[in-house]
């Protein structure tokens, strides 16, 4: 398959995602949970992000999502583990994973296969097995939705986010051929250009998604900041070394007002140095939504610029070549 194939499929990936936690059987937990870590990188790390974007501010514990061999040292047994690895064999996520182990967390898994899976069994801890052997990038939306049901399973957060993903995937149903029109009419503004990603703060992760995808699968460097930071500091940068810069803005409705304010005088202060300026709104009523509507689309932007810069979008030679240095020390 192709990388567009993927990403075409996604709403296919959210049902069966959905389908999927729902045939899981998951045992009940005795512990009070008192914080949430989420372990993992690359593909599979950024859901935890962006899970944490769109719950932190609904539910009354921590969830953090950490992207290392360490681990914060609030780690007890009252915290929630969640080890999320595609493959199942992430270095980085094991390490971690050992620590908290040797802290007596409660732990759950989400992946496909691998060392990761083997360790759940020899444990009996919570998992969700995910379908393997693709580019993790490409599976986001099975990890991404698998986060939800494991806090729902443990308490953290309500069932509501269902009906949240049920409309999201009408959403992208509906709105495929014109998110695809926008994401190729992004996509020639980006072509030779160096993005520059905007979002307002609590909507990071999708932004970083975004980068991600670029870096991955269109083989281009780019960078995001966040609204209000970026104004204390990036914002005094558009002066010098501006040239082919290509500036887009993720945008919601559900942005604070004030930093909706902040992102219209924003663009009338980069507006001096570029006329690249291109600002997306998502659709949908709630932060899934939004969220998922963004990640399609950015996706589908990565595509069409891997197809304009003539490179293989699943390709990842340069970091198959990282691990294999790593695996001989």
């Amino acid at each position: 398959m192709k990388m567009n194939n993927y990403i075409d499929d996604f709403s296919n990936h959210l049902r069966e995602a959905i389908e999927l936690a729902n045939n899981t059987s998951l045992t009940s937990c005795t512990k009070e949970i008192r914080n949430v870590l989420i372990c993992g990188l690359g593909g599979s790390g950024i859901g935890g992000t962006i899970v944490s974007d769109i719950i932190s501010p609904k539910v009354d514990i921590p969830i953090t999502a950490t992207k290392d061999y360490s681990i914060p040292n609030f780690v007890n047994e009252h915290t929630l583990v969640i080890a999320n690895s595609y493959s199942g064999n992430t270095e980085e996520t094991l390490y971690a994973l050992e620590k908290c182990q040797a802290k007596g967390a409660e732990i759950a898994v989400i992946t496909s296969g691998g060392k990761l899976k083997t360790i759940a069994e020899e444990n009996n801890y919570n998992k969700i097995i995910i379908p393997g052997n693709q580019p993790p990038r490409a599976m986001f939306g099975y990890a991404f939705t698998e986060l939800f049901f494991i806090l729902n399973h443990y308490g953290i957060i309500d069932d509501s986010f269902k009906s949240d993903f049920t409309k999201a995937i009408e959403l992208l149903d509906t709105e495929k051929s014109d998110i695809q029109e926008q994401a190729m009419g992004l996509a020639k503004k980006m072509y030779k250009q160096t993005p520059v990603i905007y979002v307002a703060n609590g909507f990071e992760g999708v932004a970083v998604r975004f980068r991600q995808q670029i870096n991955e699968n269109s083989k281009m460097l780019c960078w995001h900041h966040v609204v209000p930071e970026m104004n204390h500091n990036e914002l005094l940068g558009w002066r010098t070394n501006v040239n082919d810069l290509a500036v887009v803005y993720f945008r919601n409705k559900s942005d604070y007002d004030r930093n909706q304010i902040r992102m219209d005088i924003n663009k009338k202060v980069i507006s001096e140095y570029t006329d690249n300026i291109s600002e997306i709104w998502s659709k949908g009523d709630s932060l899934i939504e939004n969220s998922l509507y963004h990640i399609n689309l950015g996706d589908w932007v990565s595509w069409y610029l891997s197809e304009m810069n003539n490179v293989d979008a699943i390709e990842i030679d340069v970091i198959d070549f990282l691990k294999g240095e790593l695996g001989k020390i």
